[in-house]
């Protein structure tokens, strides 16, 4: 079956991207307004797309038409903002974070989370959260009725037994525990279930064709 995007409405165009685009990373993004006001929700539309510099980009749509959600406007106000992981035991914590609660509820607080002072940027990170990375606004990108956030990683914070080798900034991936957006309304991954298949060089691929 083919789907012509030219001719389908955007929520079908919506529809098939986030059930065949899977599993898709969640950015728990945490930002604040000029007076302070700190506002946290989660993102699907997200990934890292570079490392020099180092940059993440996030997806945000419109609370409604004409009207940014509040993480949109506080980045556009302050540049600042702090991408936080989803780890399995805050799947629940996080899904009361993506309620629609009026403009300028605590979501951070009514979901039993803690705020922990960032090192570079004035919006605090979620202490539950075993990844954060403090960003500042590298690029807006309107794109529709989304504006695409890019941002420049600033800093990390991963939890300290997840790290190996801080030298060598080897982090003990499985151990974060980390969860990723599925289909429909509710559906997440895990990222315990996983799957190695070693990648090839150019002179590894040529001997096992010449082995048969």
């Amino acid at each position: 079956m083919m789907f012509d995007f030219e001719t389908l409405p955007a929520r079908d165009r919506y529809k098939l991207l986030v059930s065949t685009v899977v599993p898709r990373p969640i950015a728990w993004v945490v930002s604040q307004d000029l007076a302070g006001q700190v506002n946290a929700a989660p993102y699907s539309f997200f990934n890292a797309f570079g490392d020099d510099p180092a940059v993440i980009a996030i997806g945000c749509g419109p609370r409604a038409p004409g009207v940014p959600k509040d993480t949109l406007a506080n980045i556009r106000a302050t540049g600042q903002f702090v991408v936080c992981m989803v780890p399995e035991a805050q799947m629940h914590a996080m899904v009361v974070t993506a309620t629609d609660f009026p403009e300028g509820t605590d979501e951070m607080e009514i979901a039993g989370l803690t705020k922990v002072a960032s090192t570079r940027v004035a919006p605090p990170r979620i202490g539950e959260s075993p990844v954060a990375m403090e960003c500042e606004t590298f690029q807006l990108v309107e794109a529709g009725r989304h504006t695409i956030v890019i941002g420049r990683v600033l800093a990390m914070h991963v939890r300290d037994d997840a790290v190996m080798n801080v030298e060598k900034s080897y982090i003990d991936t499985p151990k974060l525990e980390l969860v990723g957006r599925m289909h429909g309304s509710g559906w997440y991954a895990r990222t315990t279930d996983r799957v190695e298949v070693p990648r090839y060089t150019a002179e590894q691929w040529a001997a096992k064709q010449a082995a048969g």
